[in-house]
């Protein structure tokens, strides 16, 4: 019978084993804390010496006070206990005061992780697959006691258990092998009952979960952010977002349920294991003093160290579970680190031509999982110095056209040349380097102004430049206003006295950014939506006089900035459906000449008074 599919297994998902995810987990520890390779053995020696040295005392105190050996060794063990003490606690203070280090390796790790995330394929940013692929491998690097850092410290944990272990078999060795061997199946059945709870709470509670905590962090993030304020406000939101909260809410409390209920068999299991143990020994070793085999002290002695044994093996076989958890954890953590898409800087760098001319021969493309194709058979050539306007109305293809240009997408079908060769070729780290976009939605970083103007390092910042590129992009009234200048502190996240920006200022900023860079091509794709018509075109107009001579392209849904511009491509259900010049196109009397008679009346300053464009 055909196995049925996991609804739940991600197609990103895969197994690497506890062994493999064991040896890239200690790779990685030693690499970013090599110290490590001495605190690790410090353990293994001290951990049985501090667990069975006093049993050992305890066993001799006892055997010479009932007078069965005598005192003269007494100032012997007593001076050599003391000085072994010393070194092992000694040693154990050490040790136990560089916990840091497993926290500092994982940070180390989740820089790496974060550096991965910022690399990969802008394609995958949109792929909810990849989304619930972060959001669990992410959660591996979230605490003490869980995923890579929960692994090393189980690590370093199993291998002093071992070592204490190890000991007391050699000990117990001596009393009775059958016993040792029960006690050994024993642990084997809280392993086994401990390891199977680990893999059905994964599966049942937490893989199902991987979705709900995207939709969580929404929630929170949705409720408790001041941008939201005013619509929850003036919308009466405020009930409907708490009841869709306590929807979520519920959906988690349903979950941890079902992993208590899990949790409470295994622990049943070990609680009847734990007797029988007791029972097993303790017969035994009475048995033994009763027949007069075994003298008080050894019958002290074995039992204390029988109950260590079965405490450390079953420590053992814990932390075996343990790590079968943390390594399906890791599984999550690698399988995102290591996800197809290559590295930026893999291919050849772009040459510095004088002049960058972009060709589409026939490129269609289709979204991950949609079924109909965003762009199709798209021939178009992007002329160096030139000016294209990308029109057309919401979902006509417009920005996926941009997508394509900028490399955030491959295409499906056909090939984008540069200069004659395929873009493929070329490193993506190069390839952007040609392009300053202005985009629609304008991210602000907790920053300095001039910094995120340059969106450079303070050391590679030049503020003078900031300042004029931003008295260029019309933000020069409202720099005026900021005491600190460029140095004004953007968003409240690091500093209180950080500044927000209005929707406007944010656009200004953007166009300066795209001022700064000085790329030989610049998008602009629809960054003045927020702005009526009229101030549109204007912007539109002065910002091409900024950046006379480069090639350039402006992406709207309005046509303020057809008139000025060399070609004008009208997109329409993902193909174009007409090209050529502004005037061409209206006497064509086609698509475009509908929308721009409709748009027309816009473009007009007062009634009365002509259009601003000639139609």
């Amino acid at each position: 019978m055909k196995k049925k599919k996991d609804e739940h297994q991600n197609p990103y998902h895969k197994d690497y084993g506890l062994l493999g995810n064991m040896r890239y987990i200690m790779s990685d520890m030693f690499k970013y804390v090599p110290k490590m390779r001495l605190y690790i053995p410090v353990g293994i020696v001290c951990a049985p010496l501090m667990q069975y040295l006093w049993t050992f005392i305890t066993k001799f105190v006892i055997d010479m006070i009932t007078g069965e050996s005598g005192w003269e060794n007494l100032l012997w063990i007593i001076a050599s206990v003391t000085m072994i003490q010393i070194v092992s606690t000694m040693l154990n203070t050490w040790r136990n005061s560089k916990w840091s280090w497993f926290v500092y390796a994982r940070m180390k790790m989740i820089v790496e992780f974060n550096r991965k995330i910022m690399t990969i394929d802008f394609k995958n940013t949109e792929d909810p697959d990849v989304m619930d692929c972060r959001e669990k491998g992410g959660r591996a690097g979230q605490g003490n006691n869980i995923g890579l850092e929960g692994m090393m410290r189980e690590t370093v944990h199993l291998l002093e258990c071992s070592s204490v272990t190890v000991a007391g078999l050699l000990i117990l060795g001596t009393m009775n092998i059958f016993i040792v061997l029960v006690l050994i199946v024993l642990s084997a059945i809280v392993f086994a009952s401990k390891n199977y709870a680990n893999k059905k709470c994964k599966k049942e509670v937490w893989d199902p979960l991987a979705n709900w905590w995207r939709r969580n962090n929404y929630m929170s993030n949705t409720t408790c952010d001041f941008a939201a304020a005013k619509d929850i406000r003036m919308f009466g939101l405020r009930e409907w977002l708490t009841e869709k909260f306590k929807k979520e809410k519920k959906t988690r409390y349903e979950a941890q349920k079902t992993g208590e209920k899990i949790w409470m068999i295994c622990s049943a299991c070990d609680s009847v294991c734990f007797a029988i143990l007791q029972i097993i020994v303790y017969g035994w070793l009475l048995y033994k003093a009763l027949k007069g085999e075994m003298t008080i002290g050894n019958f002290t002695f074995y039992t204390t160290v029988s109950i260590s044994f079965y405490t450390y093996v079953w420590q053992v076989m814990d932390s075996v579970a343990k790590l079968l958890q943390r390594s399906r954890e890791v599984d999550d953590w690698r399988s995102f680190l290591d996800m197809d898409g290559g590295s930026p800087d893999e291919g050849m760098e772009v040459p510095q031509y004088d002049r960058y001319e972009f060709v589409f021969r026939n490129v269609s493309f289709k979204y991950p999982k949609a079924e109909n194709y965003a762009l199709k058979n798209l021939s178009l050539t992007l002329r160096a110095g030139e000016r294209l306007a990308v029109v057309g109305l919401n979902g006509a293809g417009k920005s996926t056209f941009i997508k394509l240009l900028l490399r955030l997408y491959e295409p499906d079908n056909g090939e984008i040349l540069l200069n004659g060769v395929n873009v493929q070729k070329y490193s993506k780290t190069s390839y952007y380097r040609i392009f300053a976009p202005v985009f629609q939605d304008v991210n602000l970083f907790a920053f300095p102004l001039a910094e995120n103007v340059s969106m450079k390092s303070p050391d590679n910042t030049n503020k003078a430049l900031a300042e004029n590129c931003l008295e260029n992009a019309g933000f020069g009234e409202k720099l005026k206003e900021l005491p600190n200048g460029v140095d004004t502190e953007i968003l409240k996240v690091i500093y209180d006295d950080g500044i927000d920006l209005s929707g406007g200022e944010k656009q200004k900023l953007a166009l300066a950014r795209a001022l700064y860079k000085d790329a030989h091509v610049v998008i602009l794709d629809e960054p003045t939506a927020a702005l009526d018509a009229l101030a549109e075109s204007k912007l539109y107009g002065d910002f091409d006089k900024l950046i006379d001579g480069k090639t350039a392209v402006y992406i709207s849904h309005r046509l303020s900035s057809t008139r000025f511009c060399n070609e004008v491509a009208m997109f329409k259900d993902g193909e174009m459906v007409e090209l050529g010049t502004h005037s061409e196109l209206l006497e064509k009397n086609g698509a475009y000449a509908e929308m721009f008679k409709i748009q027309s009346q816009y473009y007009v300053d007062s009634p009365g008074e002509e259009a601003m464009v000639n139609v």
